[in-house]
């Protein structure tokens, strides 16, 4: 298998097996994302207890490129302080993902980390 063809994989994994999908008990920082062009929505909440993110989940409908994005992020940001998510670019976060998406599907798979910044952006 390639490396593309074992990236595929994981994003079909987490979209059939997504981690960290549900309510956040205790959330202090939410936001949600759409995407009006094919309609994915990404609600992203997460607990932060001073400078770090001590717990973040999702929920969501969409393609499996924006709901695999979103499982992979929760488990990126858990434990993690606010400027490890401050830093994450929106290329750095393709990179992460290791697929190739079109323009049309970059929205998608970026919708989570647009959801989380914001998230963080608006706790303040």
């Amino acid at each position: 298998m390639s490396e593309e063809e074992i990236s595929a994989e994981i994003i079909l994994d987490h979209y059939r097996n997504p981690h960290n999908y549900g309510k956040l008990e205790g959330s202090n920082a939410s936001m949600t994302e759409y995407n009006p062009i094919c309609g994915d929505t990404v609600h992203f909440q997460l607990r932060i207890a001073g400078t770090v993110i001590e717990d973040a989940k999702f929920v969501g409908r969409g393609c499996s490129v924006s709901q695999a994005s979103a499982s992979m992020l929760t488990d990126m940001l858990k434990g993690k302080p606010i400027e490890y998510l401050e830093s994450l670019t929106e290329s750095g976060f393709l990179d992460v993902l290791g697929i190739k998406v079109g323009p049309a599907r970059e929205k998608c798979a970026l919708l989570s980390l647009t959801a989380a910044k914001k998230a963080v952006k608006a706790s303040r």
